[in-house]
């Protein structure tokens, strides 16, 4: 390829030399029967051809280096295509995440979860949880899909106490699917409210949920769907019992649960069934049982199974890689926020103690002196973020302007007036008074960056002063001001050889 791209290049160049040639030629001759007319617009004419002559050489220059040498294209990193892509990303990100967490017992519990993930992605089993209140059928309703008898039907609320989990099979659908009962949501004794969470749980984990009901939903029953549908999960509607109502008023009240979820459900996910039936007395006096009707569920259940099979997989992957991912986060923060108390705690007593030793005129330059740019970059580097030291003085300068504009220096020299019972006139003069507040003040300073590098370098939408409020509030109990001035004067007697008065305490004198 590049002894082609040389041979193009030297066909170019004789050709490009022949018609140099020839313009040089011509453009002399014009500029000779312009000098005859007149020399000085001959010599301008010249020096335009020259500056024109330059610039198209320079450009062919920069195009032949472009042809010989080309930019070899960045390749960009594919985006994923669809939800199986999104979820395969999504298990390699949390893999990643888990792997920041200095925990050995944690890391391993959360790598076995991502495994258990992993397996339920590699298997492509659909898992569709059966769920609802006490007594609507919900057995009787796994009974008829299995066509073998599972379990008790026309149970009393609470029989049905464990979860059991069964294969199903479906015309059509080539998948393997799991189909789990749960005992009934809204027992009132404590077992219910236990099996509840664990309902609820099972909900969140499931590929696909049937949420079974016997009339029009109940408050409660609706808060929980609604729940469940705007966590994204996927769910058919069934109501079952359909043979105990006349024709008009089951369609009213499938009307009236479709309107309600009309912006999450389509009409198709609300379906109506007879599980078990109602004898029926015939005309001739004989009493006939009914066979079950689950015809409008099992061909709800094949189409939605067939068209968006990988798709449910995938947003169930999606949504407990989410929930894994958050539990993640928080321990990472946790551990983030350990290692930058050592930081925070070294930098106020050594700001306590330069300030200490040269007092400052103005309370106002308390805030300067208290916030090191050094303790910025230590702190962006526990958040795995570089800064240069310029970056972190700019960080360190807004900040102090800040604390200023806010009055915050005066507030914390009042507070620690009023903690070491003096008065503030007297605190302001006392060297050692400022060397407390620059402590305090550098507390603030760092426990506020530690939130702007968790919120990944914003300060929120309430800005840098809510952040600093924030901490302020939080950090002036009065349990706490006592506290620290005790600490603040035992690290001041310990580091400094001066002599420092302490206003409402005792003096600690040079050793």
């Amino acid at each position: 390829m590049k002894r082609v791209r040389l041979l193009v290049i030297g066909i170019g160049g004789l050709f490009v030399l022949g018609m140099g040639l020839w313009l040089v030629d011509f453009l002399l001759r014009a500029q000779a029967a312009i000098a005859l007319f007149s020399p000085f617009f001959a010599q301008v004419f010249l020096g335009g051809v020259g500056v024109l002559a330059l610039g198209s050489l320079g450009v062919s220059v920069y195009y032949v280096s472009k042809f010989i040498h080309p930019r070899r294209r960045r390749s960009r990193p594919a985006l994923p295509q669809g939800k199986p892509d999104v979820a395969i990303e999504a298990l390699s990100g949390l893999e990643q995440q888990v792997a920041q967490i200095q925990d050995q017992v944690a890391q391993t519990a959360l790598r076995k979860k991502i495994q258990a993930l992993t397996d339920d992605w590699d298997k492509r089993d659909i898992r569709i949880v059966l769920f609802g209140v006490g007594s609507v059928g919900k057995t009787s309703i796994v009974n008829a899909l299995l066509g073998d008898l599972v379990g008790q039907v026309d149970a009393p609320i609470g029989t049905t106490t464990v979860t059991a989990t069964y294969p199903l099979k479906l015309s059509g659908v080539d998948q393997a699917l799991w189909l789990t009962d749960t005992p009934g949501l809204l027992e009132a004794s404590q077992e219910g409210q236990d099996r509840e969470a664990q309902v609820r749980y099972l909900a969140t984990e499931a590929d696909l949920l049937l949420f079974v009901i016997d009339n029009d939903l109940r408050q409660s029953e609706y808060a929980l769907v609604r729940s469940l549908l705007d966590m994204g999960k996927r769910l058919i509607i069934v109501l079952n019992k359909a043979d105990l109502y006349p024709e008009a008023d089951l369609g009213a009240i499938l009307n009236q649960v479709r309107i309600r979820f009309q912006s999450n459900l389509s009409a198709a996910d609300v379906v109506d069934i007879a599980a078990n039936p109602q004898p029926i007395r015939l005309t001739t006096g004989e009493i006939a049982q009914m066979e079950p009707d689950l015809w409008p569920l099992e061909k709800r259940l094949t189409e939605v199974l067939r068209v968006e099979g990988a798709n449910l997989l995938a947003d169930s992957i999606l949504l407990r890689s989410q929930r894994l991912s958050e539990t993640a986060r928080q321990l990472i923060q946790d551990q983030r926020r350990i290692a930058a108390d050592p930081i925070i705690e070294r930098y106020q007593w050594i700001n306590a103690a330069v300030v200490a030793a040269t007092p400052l005129p103005v309370i106002d330059l308390l805030a300067t002196a208290a916030i090191n740019a050094q303790m910025v970059v230590e702190l962006g580097r526990v958040y795995q973020v570089e800064l240069t030291l310029e970056e972190g003085k700019e960080l360190a300068f807004t900040l102090a302007k800040t604390l200023t504009g806010l009055g915050i220096v005066k507030g914390v020299m009042n507070l620690l007036a009023l903690g070491m019972q003096t008065t503030i006139a007297t605190a302001i003069a006392s060297r050692g008074v400022q060397g407390i507040s620059a402590a305090y003040l550098t507390r603030i300073a760092g426990k506020s960056f530690v939130e702007y590098f968790q919120q990944n370098q914003t300060w929120g939408d309430g800005g840098i002063g809510e952040v600093v409020q924030h901490q302020f509030q939080i950090n002036r109990r009065e349990q706490f001001i006592r506290q620290f001035i005790a600490d603040a004067i035992a690290h001041l007697q310990t580091e400094t050889t001066l002599s420092l008065d302490f206003p409402g305490q005792r003096v600690i004198e040079e050793p």
